[in-house]
C-alpha cells in the first residue's frame, strides 16, 4: 500500500470513527452510531388498464435486462379438496405444454438460443408468470409470453410428468423429521383439511385431467385478475405504450373464486409421531398467530425478534448457547397478508435431551410474559430488524415485488415506508402487552417427532399423548389384501413350494448370494450395472450395485437401514426402508420358505392368460405385505410376480416375468426376469452366479463407523 494510500485510508477512518482516532473512546459501546438515513426507495409507476389490468412499471438502467413477472389471483387454496396438486400441475404444464403453435419443447429451444426464459408456477394464493431477457430481445420474448399467457394448450402428454413430479414428493415426504414437524405442525394449526395445511395425495393427483387445466386457466386468466411488474433496462413511456397495445383490447372476464376457508384455533395437547431412524427430536409448539394488518403487528415484530429472532435472541441464547439443548431453535407469532399465521417454536434437539428440551420451551415462554424485554433487549432487536431491513429491498425490482404484494392483497401502498417508522415507536411497554395477548402457554399444541425409545422422559409427562398416523395412503391400484386364506390358494402355493425344490429343502436355506447383470431404465436412457445382493434369512439383505457413477451399498437389518456411497453413508430415507422391507418379505423363495406359516395368506384369484399358458392368480399377504403370482399349474412354476411398488415417481404396479429356471443346489431360481412399471418397460435382470447358503460375515451389516445420521 502507498503512502497516499494509507493516508486516504486513515482520513476515512477519522470521518468514520472520530473518537478512536482521537483515542476518546475507552470502550466499544462509547461508540456513537451515526443516524440510519432516511429510506426513499424508488417507487414503480403504477397504469391501470381500463379492463382492470393493473401495471408496475420500474426502470432500472443498470443492465441491459427486461424481467417481467404477472401474478394471477388463485392458487392452491381454492383447488378441490378431491384434486389436491391441481394448481401445482397448472403451474408446470401451463409452460412445458406449450402454445397452439409452439410445443413446450420447441419454445425451449427458442428461448435458450435468446439466452431467455418463460416461466410458470403455482402457489398459495396465486400462480405466476414470467419472463427474463436481453434488452435487444424483449420484442420476440414478450410476444412469445403474451402467447404462453393467452393462448397455452396444455398438451396431454406434459401431465404426466407434472404428475411423476408430485408423486415423488409425496413418496419422498416422511423421509425428512423437519419436513414432517413442519407439515404436521400446520395441520394442528389450521386443521388438517384446512387449504393451508392439505397435503397432495396419490389419488388426489391421479384425479387431475388436462380438463381441470383448462377450466382453471378458462375461469382466472383474466386482466382484471392479474397485476404486472416489469423492471429493467426501458423507456417508461415506451413500455407503456407496448403494454397498452398488448393488453388493451383484452376484456374483462369473471372475477377469480376465491375458497371461503374457516378457522379453528389448535387443539391444545400433546401430539407425537414415531420415527426410528433419527437420532434427534424435531419439536414444535403452535397456536393461532395474526394478520399483518394488526394494529399490534410491529410490536409483535419486535417481540419476536427479541423472543426467538437471531443468535441474541432469549430462546436461542438461553437454550442453546447456556444449556445446550438445541441444534437449532426459535420462533414467535407469524403473520400472512390476508389469513391469519401460526404462533410457532421449532427446535431440534438430541433424542436424549427431548424432555429436557420442551422443558426449556416452556420455561422460556413462561419468562416472556413474568419479564419484559429491558431497554437494551428491545435496543437490539430494534437495530438488528432495522440494519437488515435495507438488505431485503436493496435492488429496485426487490421494491417493485413488495409494491405488487401489496396491491395483490390490498394494503397501503406505503406499507413498506411505514414499517421503518411502525418498529421505531414501539416501547416494552408494547412488547409486554402483545405477549400477553398473543403467547398463550395454555393453547399450545405440542408436536414431537422423533425415536420414543431413546426419550430422557416419556412424553406423557406433558399430558395423555396422541400419536399422529402419517401412514401415505397408496391411492387407487393394488391388489386388495386377502382377509384369509382359502383352500385352493394353499394348494396352489403347496404346488410352487414343490417346484422350487419342496419345503425340506427350501427351509434348509438360510442365505443366498445372487450375482447379476443388470439394465435399468432412467429418463435418461437405459443404465447397464453389475449387482450383488446377499440375503439372510428372515430379515437382512446388502446389495452392491456398481453403477457408471459408482458403487452403491444398500443395508437392511433389524439393526438399521443405510446407504453407502463413495460420498459417504446415510440412513435409508423412511420411504426407500419400507419398500424394500416389502421386497423382501414378498421374495418368493422367503415366502415359499414359510408357506405354512400362518401369517402368510394364500387366495386363488381366477387366470390370467401369460403368454401360452393359462396362468392360476395366487393372492399372497405376509406380515401386511401383498404380492400376486401367476403359476403355471402344470409345472408349479411362477410365471409372473405383480405388486404395489414405490417406483422413482411414487407407487406403481410393477410386474416381473420370471423366466429360465435352473435348480442350484437342489432349488429352482429365475435367471431371466424383465421388469414392467406402469406397464412400461422399467428394465431386466439376468443371473451371473448363484449361492446357497454361502458363508456369512455378520460385519456386512454393520455401518461403518463413519457414517453419520
Amino acid at each position: 500500500m502507498t503512502r497516499r494510500a494509507i493516508l486516504c485510508t486513515v482520513a476515512a477512518g477519522a470521518l468514520l470513527f472520530p473518537a478512536l482516532v482521537s483515542g476518546q473512546a475507552k470502550d466499544w459501546r462509547e461508540i456513537q452510531k451515526p443516524a440510519l438515513k432516511a429510506f426513499e426507495p424508488q417507487q414503480p409507476k403504477r397504469v391501470v388498464l381500463p379492463n382492470g389490468l393493473v401495471i408496475f412499471l420500474q426502470e432500472d438502467h443498470e443492465l441491459p435486462l427486461i424481467r417481467g413477472t404477472a401474478r394471477l389471483r388463485g392458487g392452491s387454496r381454492e383447488e378441490p379438496a378431491g384434486k389436491v396438486g391441481l394448481a401445482s400441475a397448472y403451474g408446470q404444464v401451463w409452460r412445458t405444454g406449450g402454445t397452439k403453435t409452439r410445443t413446450g419443447d420447441q419454445l425451449d429451444d427458442d428461448l435458450e438460443a435468446r439466452g431467455a426464459r418463460v416461466e410458470t408456477g403455482g402457489g398459495l394464493d396465486s400462480t405466476t408468470a414470467s419472463w427474463d431477457c436481453l434488452k435487444e430481445s424483449f420484442d420476440e420474448v414478450f410476444a412469445t409470453w403474451v402467447d404462453v399467457l393467452r393462448n397455452p394448450e396444455f398438451r396431454e402428454d406434459k401431465l404426466p410428468l407434472a404428475k411423476n413430479q408430485l408423486n415423488t414428493g409425496i413418496a419422498r415426504r416422511n423421509d425428512d423429521a423437519g419436513q414432517i414437524a413442519f407439515r404436521e405442525a400446520r395441520k394442528l394449526g389450521y386443521g388438517a383439511d384446512s387449504p393451508y395445511a392439505r397435503m397432495a395425495e396419490y389419488a388426489t393427483v391421479a384425479a387431475v385431467t388436462r380438463d381441470d387445466l383448462v377450466a382453471w386457466h378458462k375461469a382466472r386468466v383474466h386482466p382484471n385478475n392479474m397485476i404486472l411488474g416489469v423492471v429493467g433496462d426501458f423507456d417508461p413511456k415506451a413500455m407503456e405504450a407496448t403494454l397498452r397495445k398488448a393488453f388493451g383490447s383484452w376484456p374483462r372476464g369473471a372475477a377469480a373464486p376465491r375458497a371461503e376457508v374457516a378457522f379453528r384455533e389448535a387443539k391444545p395437547g400433546v401430539y407425537f409421531v414415531q420415527k426410528d431412524d433419527v437420532t434427534q427430536s424435531q419439536i414444535r409448539m403452535v397456536h393461532a398467530g395474526i394478520r399483518r394488518d394488526s394494529p399490534d403487528y410491529f410490536a409483535l415484530e419486535m417481540m419476536n425478534e427479541v423472543f426467538g429472532g437471531g443468535f441474541s435472541a432469549r430462546l436461542f441464547s438461553n437454550i442453546r448457547s447456556k444449556k445446550g439443548l438445541a441444534y437449532s431453535v426459535g420462533g414467535g407469532v407469524g403473520s400472512n397478508y390476508d389469513h391469519p399465521g401460526l404462533f410457532q417454536l421449532s427446535m431440534g434437539t438430541k433424542s436424549g435431551s427431548t424432555a429436557a428440551a420442551v422443558d426449556a420451551l416452556h420455561e422460556e415462554i413462561d419468562n416472556l410474559l413474568k419479564t419484559p424485554a429491558t431497554a437494551e433487549e428491545l435496543g437490539r432487536a430494534r437495530d438488528a430488524i432495522l440494519n437488515s431491513f435495507v438488505f431485503r429491498f436493496d435492488t429496485k425490482q426487490e421494491v417493485m415485488a413488495e409494491r405488487m404484494l401489496y396491491e395483490f392483497y390490498g394494503y397501503p401502498p406505503d406499507f413498506l415506508e411505514r414499517y421503518r417508522a411502525g418498529i421505531e415507536k414501539v416501547t416494552p411497554e408494547d412488547v409486554a402487552r402483545v405477549a400477553r395477548a398473543y403467547v398463550h402457554k395454555d393453547k399450545l399444541a405440542l408436536l414431537v417427532v422423533g425415536k420414543a425409545q431413546d426419550f430422557d422422559r416419556p412424553l406423557a409427562g406433558f399430558g395423555q399423548v396422541a400419536t399422529l398416523d402419517i401412514t401415505i395412503p397408496e391411492g387407487k391400484g393394488g391388489a386388495k389384501r386377502a382377509a384369509g386364506s382359502t383352500p385352493e390358494g394353499r394348494a396352489l402355493l403347496a404346488r410352487v413350494v414343490e417346484a422350487m425344490g419342496g419345503a425340506a429343502k427350501l427351509k434348509a436355506v438360510q442365505s443366498i448370494q445372487q450375482k447379476a447383470s443388470m439394465r435399468m431404465k432412467t429418463p435418461q436412457g437405459d443404465m447397464s450395472m453389475d449387482s450383488d445382493s446377499l440375503v439372510v434369512f428372515p430379515d437382512r439383505q446388502r446389495q452392491t450395485m456398481r453403477t457408471p457413477m459408482g458403487e452403491m451399498t444398500t443395508v437392511l437389518s433389524p439393526q438399521g437401514a443405510f446407504v453407502s456411497m463413495p460420498m459417504g453413508t446415510r440412513e435409508m430415507p423412511a420411504s426407500q426402508k419400507e419398500n424394500a422391507l416389502k421386497e423382501l418379505r414378498t421374495n418368493p423363495l422367503a415366502v415359499a420358505r414359510r408357506a405354512d406359516d400362518p401369517a402368510v395368506t394364500a387366495r386363488d384369484a381366477g387366470s390370467e392368460k401369460i403368454g401360452e399358458v393359462e396362468a392360476r392368480i395366487l393372492e399372497l399377504s405376509v406380515e401386511g405385505s401383498d404380492v400376486r403370482w401367476f403359476v403355471d399349474p402344470a409345472s408349479g412354476r411362477i410365471l409372473r410376480t405383480a405388486s404395489r411398488t414405490m417406483g422413482p415417481a411414487g407407487p406403481a404396479e410393477q410386474a416381473m416375468d420370471h423366466s429360465d429356471w435352473r435348480t442350484v443346489d437342489g432349488i429352482a431360481f429365475a435367471y431371466k426376469r424383465a421388469i414392467r412399471r406402469n406397464g412400461e418397460d422399467a428394465g431386466a435382470i439376468e443371473l451371473t452366479e448363484v449361492k446357497v447358503n454361502p458363508e456369512v460375515d455378520p460385519k456386512l451389516f454393520e455401518k461403518p463407523a463413519e457414517a453419520k445420521p
